[in-house]
């Protein structure tokens, strides 16, 4: 069993979070799914069922979870309607609009690199 070097991870301290909030917003936002929410919700309103449909392998619990933390951090709006049975309906906030852009060049750049990513791996993968 390899041995683990703890000496060094011992003398890092971790920043707080008023001096560095990057940390934070990054593993808010850059989970996997909640990318996906914004930016579909980005598009306009939708219901669950659309976003469930739209977000291709979200599961229902991945993303009630996720966008109840969205709507938590102020990212998301949950309307309900008072329907028989309840219509609800998610929209983004002003917030969530400022980083709109940044995400959806993310999301774009991200389906151009795919190829180059794969190929990266199986090189790198072949060498070792």
């Amino acid at each position: 069993m390899a041995r683990r070097n703890t000496a060094v991870t011992d003398q890092v301290e971790p920043a707080p979070n008023d001096d560095c909030p990057l940390p934070e917003v990054l593993a808010l936002i850059g989970d996997k799914w909640c990318i996906q929410i914004l930016v579909e919700l980005g598009e306009g309103p939708r219901r669950f069922t659309q976003l469930e449909r739209a977000i291709e392998g979200v599961s229902r619990r991945m993303l009630t979870l996720n966008l109840r933390n969205l709507e938590r951090n102020g990212l998301v709006t949950r309307t309900v309607y008072p329907t028989a049975p309840p219509s609800v309906e998610y929209a983004i906030t002003r917030l969530a609009e400022q980083i709109r852009d940044p995400l959806e060049a993310l999301a774009d750049w991200a389906r151009h690199a795919v190829p180059d990513l794969l190929t990266a791996r199986r090189v790198y993968d072949s060498r070792t």
